[in-house]
């Protein structure tokens, strides 16, 4: 999609407005409003809106929203091989925090969509971008499951833990994931299940193989590999019903 719809726009220029008028934050409903060097604001809109074109045809039957790392999950090999047979969504978009996310899914990202299985994963960049707390991204997850559910009510939430970043066990920054991951386990109830694989991703020291995730935080093809048979069995647990 190169234009974006003109409503789309309108809201586009009103959320930038009210971004820039207050701080974001994890439980607030934000549009990107940072420019990247890998990402425009423009490029991010549109990636939007090329979501919203696909919940309007409200076809795919297995959701999966988050960051870069469930983005990139759709190039890889695995995806082919055993996702897309479930005709899936990938609703992922780099760089995303819990506030973007939430935005996102409050402005068009459901559409006519009726999956049987949302998965998420989200909550890295807050760490990476803003410096959040674990009680924070917890708090942020926790308000988009909470939309998931209102935008949803029939469908399976899968949630997945943050994945452990960075190249050694030591580092502070495995600390906070571990932290958020215990808080995110509480969300658990009947018609949400979480599942942290992070260990899938460590070798017996606990440090990071870049063979696994090359810049240490998103899944090479072979991190990817890792991932879908941590996470198959229970896409499967749905979705074959």
């Amino acid at each position: 999609m190169k234009n974006l719809p003109l409503a789309l726009f309108a809201i586009a220029l009103t959320s930038l407005v009210a971004s820039s008028t207050f701080a974001s934050s994890p439980v607030t409903p934000t549009p990107r409003n940072v420019e990247y060097s890998w990402m425009t604001i423009a490029d991010w809109y549109r990636a939007h809106a090329d979501d919203v074109e696909v919940a309007a045809k409200g076809e795919a039957q297995l959701l999966f929203v988050g960051d870069s790392i469930t983005q990139g999950y759709q190039w890889a090999p695995s995806w082919e091989r055993e996702i897309a047979k479930y005709n899936p969504a990938n609703f992922g978009i780099g760089g995303d925090k819990t506030e973007n996310l939430l935005w996102r899914i409050q402005n068009g990202s459901t559409g006519k969509l009726d999956p049987k299985l949302v998965v998420m994963l989200i909550g890295v960049n807050n760490f990476g971008h803003n410096n959040d707390s674990p009680q924070a991204v917890f708090s942020g997850v926790k308000a988009n499951l909470a939309q998931l559910q209102t935008s949803f009510p029939k469908a399976k939430i899968l949630i997945l833990g943050v994945f452990p970043y960075d190249e050694n066990a030591d580092s502070p920054n495995r600390a906070r994931v571990t932290l958020v991951n215990e808080m995110i386990a509480t969300l658990a109830e009947d018609g949400v299940q979480v599942l942290d694989i992070g260990n899938t991703f460590l070798q017996e020291d606990g440090s990071i193989s870049k063979d696994v995730m090359g810049d240490f935080l998103h899944p090479s093809a072979d991190g990817y590999e890792l991932m879908t048979e941590a996470i198959l069995p229970k896409i499967q647990e749905t979705m074959d019903q």
